[in-house]
């Protein structure tokens, strides 16, 4: 499974009002592992950068002038991205710019080149209700060292949303594999082509119970009452 997770920096919020994308990163994940394949520009919006959103990523016009347009880079960034899953926190931001700039270019929107978008906002919102649910929010939840992190950068919290995600997401391993891994090892070890190993069980804390239980009530408020495994405690 070939995923993208992508971020970009912008001279101002909307792109309705000719805002433009100023810098874009994205990085590939393989079978959910960080491969070293790249894609990062710095890019010539063609106009001036909000003075709020110079304060969030330090870049300015005079820093961007020598670098390309959007247009040029467009086919490489097309051809990266091309039929993988995107990966993006609050993606409807990138996208929107995504899309503006394509149609500037003449080419045709994001949904055309890439069959899926994970919005890590929306899946933080819903694993975690009610709590903060920004970059360096997540990153301290999930242990995720950001202490480089001193301004927004494309290709850095691309770097650092990979590893939330991965985090975010690790308990959906076994339930995303197909699982021949798993059943070619249990036909060894029926067949005898393998020791069987002694099971060591860790049972858990009172304390990790507690907060299992609280993560399954954030879960089970966060679907409405449709978390399975609550209702398989109450079948019990």
């Amino acid at each position: 499974m070939r995923q993208i997770v992508l971020d970009t920096e912008t001279t101002g919020l909307d792109p309705r009002q000719g805002h433009r994308i100023i810098e874009l990163a994205a990085i590939e994940l393989c079978n959910r592992k960080v491969s070293e394949r790249r894609f990062h520009r710095y890019l010539n919006p063609e106009r001036e950068i909000d003075a709020g959103a110079a304060e969030v990523h330090g870049l300015t016009l005079e820093r961007l002038e020598e670098e390309p347009k959007f247009a040029e880079i467009a086919p490489a960034l097309l051809e990266f991205i091309s039929g993988a899953e995107l990966i993006i926190h609050n993606a409807p931001f990138d996208v929107g710019f995504l899309n503006k700039e394509l149609e500037l270019a003449g080419l045709p929107a994001l949904g055309d080149h890439c069959p899926s978008i994970i919005d890590t906002l929306k899946l933080a919102k819903d694993l975690h209700p009610g709590k903060k649910n920004n970059l360096n929010a997540l990153c301290d939840r999930y242990q995720v060292d950001n202490s480089h992190r001193t301004m927004h950068g494309a290709l850095l919290d691309t770097e650092l949303l990979a590893e939330v995600y991965l985090a975010m997401t690790r308990g959906q391993d076994s339930l995303l594999g197909d699982g021949s891994d798993e059943r070619e090892e249990q036909a060894a070890a029926l067949s005898g082509a393998m020791p069987r190993l002694a099971v060591r069980v860790l049972l858990a804390t009172e304390e990790e119970l507690a907060q299992h239980a609280r993560q399954l009530a954030d879960i089970d408020k966060a679907s409405k009452g449709a978390c399975l495994w609550k209702q398989m405690e109450s079948q019990a």
